[in-house]
């Protein structure tokens, strides 16, 4: 212990982290391996004697402080779909800036925090790997239409939009109720063939396409069945 050499720096003196170019004060002093070594500002991160310099003694340049104007392309409820994720649908759920800074580079990371939409698994992505399907004001109303609930179903088989009672109704008014929700029924796998006609022409994926098919064929059979045999 007799041996050990006083440290060059002590807590509370301002220093420059030499590689960085950035200021700071010392909060802690450690000997490890037979050396001292500096924590700064309560980070993590400890500075060997020789990366650090007394601000009074330092002749570089010093990083000044800047003020950074971020533009972020996404937020919160935004519906995206993630690169190498192929027609799963996420919600972003959150968001964060990584600010990266040294001597001679700086770089801004956005990461976006998602959960997909048809079973919550959590996902971090980069802003070059989103696309935006729908924002957030309309994303939920996106999702009910298009009925996305079939993708919880492991054979992506979509659900029907519409289940209703077939059984056999003789009054004039039960008839009458029966053809609106017939219409209805039409006029809702209407709405989900043009939306996901759209998807297809904005990503080309072959699961919309087959959808659509799909969605045509249900047309055909509600349109040539009888009333009474409508599911």
């Amino acid at each position: 212990m007799s041996n050990r050499k006083k440290p060059k720096f002590k807590i509370g003196d301002t220093v420059v982290i030499t590689i960085y170019g950035t200021v700071g004060k010392i909060t802690n002093v450690k000997w490890l391996d037979d050396m001292h070594v500096y924590e700064v500002n309560k980070s993590e991160g400890l500075y060997l004697e020789s990366s650090l310099q007394m601000l009074s003694e330092y002749e570089g340049e010093l990083m000044e402080s800047e003020k950074i104007d971020i533009e972020y392309r996404f937020f919160i409820g935004d519906l995206v779909k993630v690169k190498g994720y192929g027609s799963n649908l996420f919600k972003i759920v959150g968001f964060r800036t990584e600010i990266w800074r040294y001597k001679s580079d700086a770089w801004e990371d956005i990461i976006y925090e998602l959960s997909r939409v048809s079973d919550g698994e959590w996902l971090e992505a980069g802003e070059e790997e989103l696309t935006l399907v729908a924002d957030a004001e309309n994303a939920d109303t996106f999702i009910q239409k298009l009925g996305l609930l079939y993708l919880m179903d492991t054979k992506k088989k979509p659900v029907d939009l519409k289940k209703t009672n077939s059984s056999f109704r003789t009054t004039e008014k039960e008839l009458l109720e029966r053809i609106k929700e017939k219409k209805e029924l039409i006029d809702g796998l209407l709405d989900i063939y043009n939306d996901y006609h759209v998807l297809f022409q904005m990503f080309h994926d072959r699961e919309y396409e087959h959808v659509m098919k799909l969605t045509v064929r249900k047309l055909k059979i509600v349109v040539n069945s009888d009333d009474k045999n409508i599911v």
